[in-house]
């Protein structure tokens, strides 16, 4: 049975929350259709809105290798490559014959496309290539060795989508390995799906400069989108009126010198000008990854400085104005005034460039902050094993002596998929802040009943005992270095 084609474009042109309604109602085997149909970003975001005995339903009915593939996407971050990824169809070592590499691919083509034929090793290693044209034309008797394309391009499952983007926009390849950081093989990702997921990023950034939520759509119901413009609209409402208590504060200087009051609008369109700009300028350097950690108040300073440039040489033409309307008006201050215009456009300009490049970069901090232990606790308990696998992930923010309680617990998790990612985060975190207890849940995690979970976790804890030997060999070498270099400068300085 087909996607109906009719229904797909239907829940393209809605937004995800309404999406999930619209298919909450069908059988769970048309659902998993149609969210496969509508490719891996999409699917699994009307697939996260969906409840959670639906969820684990429609998962179950996909089989065991897609319920995990789903799994551990969902253990990659929003926005990154891992969450677009798809299984890779079929995997092939380099001694394999064309001809035996053709006959296993046939009812494979019949299912799905095939661009690519990926060469892996014994531990699923990405070695190499080969396109399927090219295989098609080689040899029959000729191994993969001998036709694929060596150490080919690979994209990380962590990587964001932007800057999977900013390595793909002069490749143009159809389809993309997706490799970890061993090189592993987990799945690949189609580039339009990278391309899409891209453009509705971009077509989404001018909207959230005004309160608009990404997600909106026009097709979005008016109930939705109240609610989600609203809130914006009264902090919107907020700001304006702190802006009018501080006008306030200068009311009798106003009474007093009624021109004053007809340079405020200009005064509030330049700071607002001048703020949108460098809101812009910020945004765009966050969303494209060239605001680099530490770069901030660097930021904030050129921007603050380009304020004030910009709003002195424009607060000079207000002046100048300003003077020669209090000229006009026989104003004894003229000067006077003139010069309180420039100040005020040149320094609410230099406030503005300031509070457009701090806020983005002060919301983006607060919203990065470390996971409390309490949700993480909450989501331990849940039954759905997905949303146990988010409160694994989240402990990898923590100090590890926060998150290693939990680790010990999650380690008896009755799912080996999130028993396998608490041997990553655990040996991410002894890896990086030195866990003993940590590093001991790896342990037990390498002699864990379930094959998958066993062989990820020795594969961890051999890692983490590389590391110590590497780190205590190259400190002994040192030693000795230095031992041999303090024993040489007397002989060198005679």
């Amino acid at each position: 049975m087909q996607a109906d084609a009719l229904l797909l474009d239907e829940l393209r042109d809605l937004d995800v929350e309404a999406a999930a309604s619209r298919v909450s109602t069908l059988p769970d085997d048309a659902i998993l259709e149609t969210l496969q149909a509508l490719g891996p970003g999409r699917g699994f975001a009307i697939l996260n809105r969906l409840g959670a005995v639906q969820r684990t339903r429609i998962t179950s009915a996909a089989g065991t290798d897609a319920s995990e593939h789903w799994l551990a996407s969902r253990a990659w971050p929003e926005g990154s490559v891992g969450r677009l990824t798809e299984p890779a169809p079929i995997t092939f070592e380099a001694s394999a014959k064309v001809a035996d590499v053709l006959a296993r691919l046939r009812p494979v083509a019949s299912r799905t496309l095939i661009t690519y034929v990926y060469v892996v090793d014994s531990a699923n290693r990405l070695t190499g290539v080969v396109t399927f044209r090219e295989m098609v034309f080689a040899d029959s008797g000729q191994t993969l060795a001998e036709i694929m394309l060596p150490r080919p391009f690979s994209l990380r499952p962590d990587a964001d989508v932007i800057d999977a983007m900013r390595e793909v926009v002069r490749r143009h390849y159809p389809v993309y390995p997706v490799c970890d950081e061993h090189g592993q093989l987990i799945g690949v990702v189609r580039g339009s799906v990278l391309f899409e997921e891209q453009a509705f990023e971009i077509s989404a950034q001018a909207g959230s400069m005004v309160g608009v939520e990404k997600d909106e759509r026009l097709s979005t119901s008016w109930g939705r989108s109240l609610r989600l413009r609203h809130p914006w609209l009264q902090l919107n409402l907020l700001a304006t009126f702190l802006t009018a208590a501080v006008v306030s504060c200068f009311q009798d200087a106003i009474n007093q010198i009624v021109l004053l009051a007809v340079f405020l609008p200009v005064i509030s369109d330049q700071c607002n000008n001048t703020g949108s700009q460098a809101l812009a300028v910020t945004l765009r350097g966050m969303m494209f990854g060239e605001l680099k950690p530490g770069r901030g108040w660097r930021l904030v300073c050129k921007e603050s400085w380009l304020g004030f440039l910009n709003g002195s040489l424009t607060g000079l033409l207000g002046g100048i104005a300003m003077y020669a309307l209090a000229r006009a008006q026989s104003q004894a201050d003229a000067v006077f005034l003139a010069g309180i215009t420039w100040a005020a456009i040149a320094g609410s300009c230099t406030i503005a460039g300031m509070v457009g490049t701090g806020v983005p970069q002060l919301l983006k901090r607060m919203g990065a902050q470390k996971t409390s232990a309490s949700p993480v606790e909450r989501l331990l308990n849940e039954a759905d094993p997905a949303l146990r696998l988010e409160a694994v992930e989240a402990l990898a923010s923590l100090p590890v002596a926060d998150a290693e309680p939990f680790l010990v617990r999650a380690a008896r998790d009755r799912e080996p998929l999130v028993r396998r990612m608490v041997a990553e985060v655990a040996a991410d975190l002894a890896e990086t802040q030195g866990g003993k207890e940590a590093f001991a849940v790896v342990q037990r995690l390498a002699s864990d009943p379930h094959p998958a979970v066993r062989a990820r976790g020795a594969a961890l804890l051999a890692r983490l005992i590389g590391a110590r030997i590497a780190a205590t060999a190259s400190g002994a070498v040192r030693s000795i270095l230095a031992t041999l270099r303090s024993r040489s400068r007397p002989a060198n300085s005679g």
